[in-house]
């Protein structure tokens, strides 16, 4: 059997031969609610084995794969995400990666005829679900013209109006009522070395934005104990406000203030900062962060 999963703190795009789908820590409520919406039962945890048949999706950074990974027998890597490096294979693989919004367009683009002739009503929920959900509703600058033409083929598919069907998938993002904050400082984080400064670069995308900000000084408490458990140097939180386009930074020091002024060319007062059109980590945050 082969594993697949994809990278830590699922989100809704990472979850031929007999293969099982796996996750690495609780889906986000948005994931959450896809998965019920369309049928599905939440995919088990997983438990890596060296020597273990895996494919890999959604990532290619070691960072956000279980410490063994080099020592499991990876088949395959599908992603959306630039080559980062450091993974290493028992033989030649299949390695695909392509410059669109979500690794579903991917996996989608690849499949072969009968498979997309014959695709079951719920998994076409599923692609549309993990399309929408990293293109945020095509408000992301990582939106190409291929993740959008599946999408709304879906849709019609489906019979689903998209404006409607998002707006609950974001409802259900924004539910963060039960997360303790450095949960949620975890819930869709990477690590990222920006010149030689290790970042941990958290994002809560909402329609809600008041919800997480009413919780500013409680979770800029919580910031350096995050810092140390997870062994960074600074802990980034981006609020992305998904209706108006703009993201809010936490500034919970005089470190992240500088690196706030130097990477995106704002006037810093107080312990949050507003980012006009600022929506996507991928694009927008870590190709302008400075240390």
């Amino acid at each position: 059997m082969i594993k697949i999963f994809g990278h830590t703190a699922p989100d809704t795009d990472a979850t031929q031969k007999p293969a099982k789908a796996f996750v690495q820590g609780a889906p986000n409520t948005e994931a959450a609610f896809v998965l019920q919406r369309w049928g599905f039962d939440t995919p088990a945890q997983l438990a890596l084995a060296d020597g273990d048949k895996v494919v890999i999706v959604d990532t290619n950074n070691p960072a956000e794969l279980p410490e063994n990974i080099n020592a499991a027998d990876i088949k395959q890597i599908i992603d959306h995400h630039p080559l980062v490096g450091g993974i290493s294979t028992k033989t030649p693989i299949n390695v695909t990666l392509r410059p669109v919004a979500a690794t579903a367009t991917v996996m989608y683009s690849i499949m072969r005829r009968p498979a997309l002739e014959q695709m079951p009503d719920a998994i076409k929920g599923l692609i549309l679900s993990c399309i929408l959900s990293d293109t945020l509703e095509f408000r992301s600058p990582t939106t190409t013209p291929r993740d959008r033409e599946i999408a709304e083929r879906l849709a019609v598919d489906l019979d689903i109006n998209i404006t409607e069907y998002a707006s609950e998938m974001f409802a259900a993002k924004s539910d963060i009522s039960h997360f303790s904050d450095a949960e949620l400082l975890r819930l869709d984080s990477k690590i990222f070395e920006v010149d030689g400064v290790i970042f941990r670069v958290s994002v809560l995308e909402t329609t809600s934005p008041a919800t997480v900000l009413d919780r500013t000084d409680s979770i800029l408490a919580s910031i350096p104990a995050v810092a140390i458990e997870d062994g960074v140097d600074q802990v980034l939180l981006f609020v992305v406000d998904i209706l108006n386009e703009a993201a809010t930074l936490l500034i919970p020091n005089e470190t992240v203030r500088s690196i706030a002024i130097k990477s995106f060319g704002v006037n810093v007062e107080g312990n949050i900062v507003l980012l006009p059109g600022i929506m996507s980590r991928k694009k927008q945050i870590i190709p302008n962060l400075k240390a």
